[in-house]
C-alpha cells in the first residue's frame, strides 16, 4: 500500500496527509490498509463541517458541533441561536482548525483500536 493512499481521502490536506504518513511510517501494508478503512469511517470532511456551521444561520445553529461529537456545545449552540450568531459565525471561519483537531483524536483512536 503507498503512501498516496491517503491522498484519496476526500478533503484531505497536506498537513493532515504528512501525518499520517508519519503516524502509520511503521505499519505494515496490512496494518495501514486496515487503519485506513477504519479512520476513513470515522473522519470528517472539512466542507461537511463548513456547510453545517453555515445552516446554522438559516436553521438550527450547532449542527456541526453534534458532527464532532461535542454535543454539550451543539445544545449550548442549539438554545442560544450560535451564541447570537457570533459562534457560528467563529465555527464558520475556523471549520478547518475544528476538523483538523477531530481527524486527529479520531486517527489516534483507530490506531489504539487496532491495537497498532
Amino acid at each position: 500500500m503507498s503512501d498516496f493512499s491517503f491522498a484519496m481521502l476526500p478533503g484531505i490536506e497536506t498537513e493532515e496527509m504528512i501525518w499520517l504518513q508519519e503516524l502509520t511510517k511503521s505499519y505494515s501494508a496490512e496494518n495501514k490498509q486496515r487503519f485506513l478503512s477504519v479512520y476513513q469511517s470515522r473522519r470528517k470532511d472539512p466542507q461537511t463541517i463548513l456547510i453545517c456551521s453555515l445552516i446554522g444561520f438559516v436553521a438550527v445553529a450547532g449542527v456541526q458541533r453534534f458532527l464532532l461529537n461535542q454535543i454539550a456545545m451543539g445544545i449550548v449552540y442549539v438554545v442560544t441561536l450560535g451564541f447570537c450568531f457570533v459562534g457560528t459565525i467563529i465555527d464558520a471561519v475556523n471549520y478547518r482548525k475544528m476538523t483538523w483537531q477531530y481527524n486527529k483524536k479520531e486517527a489516534l483512536a483507530s490506531a489504539a483500536l487496532l491495537g497498532l
